[in-house]
């Protein structure tokens, strides 16, 4: 369905800030009203936190927050309203779409027989958005990675909404009341679970916790490159045909080889990433503040500092994503007065520095840009 809609892409990243990808709803939508039995006057829709909302409040509430709703491809996120030209590119009709609200918003009252009281629900927003606010993201140049299933680098960029040459997303980061804050994403769709396909497929760990043993067991990574593309390249390269790969396997090629590449995969792919927002004409981060589950992985980290030669600040407090919406939930609700206060909630637990020379990192990162051009050209 992609495919036979390319025609439109240039003007829904114009709007949306995303690209034509099966990743995004609008296609899943319109491909369900297409093959399922229902009638579309007793339907309506909505991402995750509208479904959540709608059971939450036995049926009161039909609302998406703004974050979210700017991910459904279906979103003005310069006009902050659902985009009636593209609603009628995918045949969408807006009966079915929830109303949009700002991150912090009333929207309504637990049903006391969920929690044994009418508990008030005063903020929804987007999983990496609420990383960013979790990590006091709050500032334009601010950049954080979250490293969990997946992995997704945000920069907020304050009010000015950069249209990405290089594939990446522009979003939005939060809207609280008339405050609005724009980002630039980069989204890479496997991380985290490369780990648990070693575990659970290949079984050669038994706990996450192992791969960075295993890693600093070996000098190198023996020539072995990971790309992890499961369900294909997320950002920069939007290939969703792409799968995954493992290069340079060897009669030498042992469990710890096969670990280090998959650490080192996602590292890689997070270069990938910081040198698109470069070459959007991003220069000079300082550090990027990184959570998520694979972030307490201290092999890891000093090999992400050393790949992107940017110092790399991992959050005291690594579940990021329910801090921030906790905050902001916070923020609605009275007990904080302001959006700065997240500052004074913002630890550092540890900030690792690159300690690579350039032509070693240069020669590993070059490598691995071979094996992704390979794959591809496999794909296509």
């Amino acid at each position: 369905m992609c495919r036979e809609l390319r025609e439109h892409e240039n003007l829904l990243q114009q709007k949306t800030g995303l690209v034509l990808d099966p990743y995004f709803s609008a296609t899943k939508i319109r491909w369900l009203l297409d093959h399922a039995d229902i009638d579309v006057k007793n339907i309506i829709f909505g991402t995750i936190e509208t479904f959540l909302l709608w059971r939450l409040t036995k049926g009161q509430s039909h609302f998406s927050d703004i974050t979210n709703a700017s991910r459904t491809a279906l979103f003005n996120i310069r006009e902050l309203k659902w985009d009636t030209e593209l609603l009628n590119i995918f045949n969408i009709p807006v009966s079915i779409l929830p109303q949009v609200k700002p991150n912090t918003f009333d929207f309504g009252f637990c049903d006391p027989e969920w929690f044994g009281a009418a508990i008030p629900i005063t903020a929804m927003i987007g999983d990496q958005q609420a990383a960013a606010i979790g990590q006091a993201c709050i500032s334009p140049g601010l950049v954080k990675s979250t490293y969990g299933t997946g992995c997704f680098m945000l920069m907020n960029t304050g009010k000015m909404l950069i249209q990405s040459k290089n594939r990446l997303l522009s979003t939005i980061a939060y809207q609280i009341d008339d405050q609005l804050s724009y980002a630039m994403e980069g989204s890479i769709f496997v991380a985290g679970a490369a780990i648990q396909w070693l575990r659970d497929n290949l079984k050669i760990i038994q706990n996450s916790s192992e791969t960075a043993e295993l890693a600093s067991s070996v000098a190198d990574n023996g020539g072995v490159y990971f790309v992890p593309a499961f369900t294909g390249l997320g950002a920069p390269y939007w290939e969703p045909e792409v799968r995954a790969a493992i290069f340079g396997l060897t009669r030498d090629t042992r469990n710890a080889h096969i670990a280090r590449a998959a650490l080192e995969g996602v590292c890689y792919e997070t270069k990938d990433l910081l040198l698109a927002i470069e070459n959007d004409g991003v220069k000079n981060i300082e550090a990027i503040r990184v959570d998520g589950g694979m972030a307490a992985n201290d092999w890891m980290m000093q090999f992400l500092a050393n790949i992107i030669n940017i110092p790399v600040e991992r959050a005291t407090n690594v579940e990021s994503t329910s801090l921030g919406a906790a905050f902001l939930a916070g923020l609605k609700a009275g007990i904080y007065t302001k959006l700065e206060d997240i500052n004074n909630l913002w630890h550092a637990d540890a900030k690792v520095h690159p300690r690579m020379k350039a032509v070693e990192r240069d020669a590993l990162y070059s490598r691995w840009k071979t094996m992704v051009k390979a794959l591809r050209m496999t794909a296509n």
